[in-house]
């Protein structure tokens, strides 16, 4: 077995008629004569056969820059290879303690109840009503969600109005934060007042800043925006709910319901482009951040259908409609990470 590293001088010298190899050790502080060689007359190949089998004994006695603490035998790969290292912490926890909301009406449910009145008991992210069973009550449990979650959005808000809505948020101290806004953003009087591409990725830029700047590790779920004309396709069957449309529930989409001409489907077109332009938006920002999650799109492609939209104004959606937003974005915040 090899205790302590020591060091080991191998010293050969000639003393005719022969050579003589002696070792000496730092740790023992001595020197001992291993043997000699024969005669000088030796030939020159058989002196250096004798001599590289003698150091390789002295190297074996030596015992620790050949083997491992306890004498065993390591190979130079071996000795070198790093002990594994832990795992790394996962940067998403996908059991948060606290849940804070931005957004616009959807996040208020905001017809779900009753005729243009907002409902928040019943909003997918932070909504206390069983049927619904909201992001909250499903990560924290309904007593706890009544304490520890947060509405803070607000109906008719745009992504200009985020920042504010983030600041608000951020002063719970939540350790999730759900955002889902942009559908105001392109249900305006006219397609003209749509808010540029340009600007609402500098505002939602503006909302993730004002959040990280007070809290840098809470998370934050990005809901995609609703499929704008797959809405008014479901609504413009229930005369009810096109007479609602006309006291301004976007117009650029919702306008002229039964108006199929050519100047009423590029408007919508053109609606509904820039929806898929916003939804590319929320998707590049927030895959700049580590702790920032986007549904992929599930909410635009979801399909609502008449059972998930308001029959107030077919197009909000009711509390069925809630709960399934409330089931989309519960998958994504707790999926693992890939």
């Amino acid at each position: 077995m090899c205790g302590r590293r020591s060091i080991v001088w191998v010293l050969i010298r000639r003393e005719l008629p022969h050579v003589v190899i002696y070792v000496e050790s730092e740790e023992r502080g001595e020197r001992r004569r291993m043997g000699r060689m024969g005669r000088m007359a030796k030939r020159n190949r058989q002196a250096r056969a004798v001599l590289a089998g003698t150091t390789a004994a002295v190297l074996g006695l030596a015992g620790c820059a050949a083997s491992g603490g306890d004498g065993t035998k390591s190979s130079g790969a071996g000795a070198r290879q790093a002990k594994p290292s832990p795992s790394p912490t996962p940067v998403w926890d996908p059991s948060p303690a606290s849940v804070a909301a931005v957004g616009d009406s959807v996040t208020r449910g905001f017809d779900a109840c009753t005729v243009l009145a907002d409902c928040p008991e019943v909003s997918w992210a932070t909504g206390g009503d069983a049927e619904v069973n909201s992001l909250a009550v499903r990560l924290l449990g309904a007593a706890r969600a009544a304490t520890h979650s947060w509405n803070h959005a607000s109906s008719g808000a745009r992504m200009a109005d985020l920042p504010a809505q983030m600041a608000q948020a951020a002063a719970d101290g939540p350790q999730l934060v759900t955002v889902m806004a942009g559908a105001n953003d392109a249900c305006r009087a006219s397609t003209a007042q749509m808010t540029p591409v340009a600007d609402f990725r500098t505002q939602f830029e503006d909302a993730m800043g004002t959040l990280r700047r007070a809290l840098p590790k809470t998370q934050v779920y990005v809901a995609s925006v609703p499929n704008l004309k797959r809405l008014w396709s479901q609504g413009r069957t229930n005369a009810l709910g096109k007479q609602v449309w006309k006291l301004g529930i976007c117009p650029s989409m919702l306008g002229d319901a039964d108006a199929l001409d050519s100047a009423a489907t590029l408007r919508r077109e053109t609606v509904q482009k820039r929806v898929e332009d916003y939804n590319t938006v929320l998707k590049e920002v927030c895959a700049k951040d580590l702790r920032c999650r986007f549904d992929g799109g599930a909410v635009y492609d979801f399909r609502f259908g008449t059972a998930q939209l308001s029959h107030w104004d077919w197009f909000h959606p009711s509390k069925d409609g809630q709960a399934r937003l409330a089931e989309i974005a519960y998958r994504a915040v707790t999926a693992k990470a890939s």
